[in-house]
């Protein structure tokens, strides 16, 4: 079975009447998790963002306070729980800013949380992971928004 790609899709989706057009975008969201937090996302948190951000931060502060008193080897896991988390809300976003301020939170947390990083040869290189992925994402901004998001990279490398 061949699938149609996407341009051919975005031409029958400007033929296609609304009311089929809300038909198929509720029933894609009724298939799929990811699906409807993207189309959650897109109608109810686009237009503030800075409120968007603030929500996801307030639930992966909630996770890491799940992380306290834990041994290692589960710490490990719902880190990367957390980061699952993390990363699907980057992507719906799709914004660097966002991008920058998730990951700045996430590794902040790791740091607060006082998780022995040396210990663990698989949360070091989560967090090595994240910091390559800040400055990736760094490179690409402006400079004046590049020296906005530097004190806080400091602080974490």
């Amino acid at each position: 079975m061949t699938f149609a790609s996407l341009a051919e899709i975005k031409k029958q989706l400007q033929e296609t009447d609304a009311d089929v057009l809300q038909a198929l975008c509720l029933r894609l969201a009724k298939y799929k998790k990811e699906n409807k937090e993207l189309l959650g996302y897109l109608l109810f948190e686009s237009q503030n963002e800075a409120g968007y951000v603030q929500q996801i931060k307030e639930e992966i502060d909630a996770q890491f306070e799940e992380l306290k008193g834990r041994n290692l080897y589960l710490v490990k896991k719902m880190l990367r729980k957390i980061l699952r988390y993390t990363n699907r809300h980057i992507k719906y976003s799709n914004r660097d800013e966002t991008d920058l301020e998730l990951r700045i939170f996430f590794c902040e947390k790791i740091k607060q949380a006082k998780i022995p990083l040396r210990e663990s040869a698989v949360i070091l290189n989560l967090y090595q992971g994240q910091l390559k992925k800040i400055n990736a994402v760094l490179a690409k901004l402006p400079e004046d928004l590049q020296s906005d998001y530097s004190n806080a990279i400091r602080t974490i490398s």
